[in-house]
């Protein structure tokens, strides 16, 4: 029953922002695929803009906006489970 479940779950879209900056600067290569693995699921949504005007926060961490709800994390791993973690919410 829980694998139909899953089969024919439907999973609400999510929205991911990302500044392009703050990436440059917190995304490690080693992760690259990691992100690119979660981010091709085909209900994650997500855009890269050049800038979010959040320059403070985007000096000091890695963050995303998802949903409209800003996740910073310590580190780029870190900020990949937070990320998983709300879309599992969804």
């Amino acid at each position: 029953m829980k694998l139909i479940n899953k089969l024919f779950s439907k999973q609400k879209p999510v929205m991911i922002e990302f500044c392009q900056r703050n990436l440059d600067q917190f995304l490690k290569e080693e992760n690259y695929s990691d992100f690119n693995r979660f981010l091709n699921q085909k209900y994650i949504n997500y855009k890269e803009y050049e800038c979010q005007s959040k320059c403070k926060e985007c000096r000091q961490s890695p963050y995303a906006v998802v949903d409209g709800k800003f996740i910073s994390a310590e580190n780029s791993d870190e900020l990949l489970a937070k990320l998983k973690a709300q879309a599992e919410e969804k």
